[in-house]
């Protein structure tokens, strides 16, 4: 099978409009997330509203990093490179980790 040679210009045109996906994408979770506003006397309700805030925070963080997971895969499937899709599955993997942590943790501890 004959492999299709890919110039470079060409790559560097596609990283450029990938990067702006990506920051678009990132923009976007970023303006979604969740802040829990209502102020409260009672400190158990305050420790609460804390962890939600840093739990949407750290969800954020981890769809974006899903997000560069499969930017990463997609050039790494144009460019027929293997270490940089086993980098791109490495990082998709930590997104979903991370995306999902709040979850993980609350199956953990019961």
């Amino acid at each position: 099978m004959k492999r299709k040679y890919v110039r470079p210009e060409n790559i560097r045109k596609h990283i450029g409009l990938y990067k702006a996906i990506v920051a678009l994408f990132a923009l976007l979770v970023l303006l979604l997330i969740k802040i829990p506003v209502s102020a409260a006397t009672d400190p158990i309700t305050v420790i609460n509203n804390l962890s939600d805030f840093v739990f949407s925070m750290i969800r954020s963080v981890g769809i974006i990093l899903l997000g560069w997971g499969i930017v990463q895969v997609g050039l790494s499937l144009q460019s027929h490179d293997p270490s940089q899709r086993s980098n791109g599955f490495l990082t998709l993997a930590g997104g979903i980790i991370i995306t999902f942590a709040e979850e993980i943790l609350k199956m953990i501890t019961g």
